[in-house]
């Protein structure tokens, strides 16, 4: 393995942490919107893991993978906190 290997790696393994020490977060969070915070942070974790991922893989399709996952997170993201904000249904 190359030194680029071994720090792709070590990067995937510390983005592992990160997402860990997130959902901890996740549970905890006094309030809703620290879990909405939480998601939000867990999703662009996961992107970044797919994209070192891929670029330790060499495969172009996880990164096209990743875009439309962070297009799709963002979205529902968005019409979650709306959702939240109105109160449940809207009226």
């Amino acid at each position: 393995m190359s030194l680029l290997d071994w720090f792709l790696v070590f990067t995937l393994f510390l983005l592992i942490l990160a997402i860990l020490v997130s959902f901890i977060r996740l549970v905890i969070g006094p309030t809703i919107w620290d879990r909405i915070l939480m998601i939000n942070l867990i999703s662009a974790k996961v992107i970044m893991f797919m994209v070192v991922f891929a670029i330790w893989e060499r495969s172009e399709l996880i990164l096209d993978i990743a875009i439309a996952y962070g297009i799709v997170g963002f979205l529902t993201i968005t019409l979650l906190s709306k959702y939240i904000m109105t109160g449940g249904r809207e009226k």
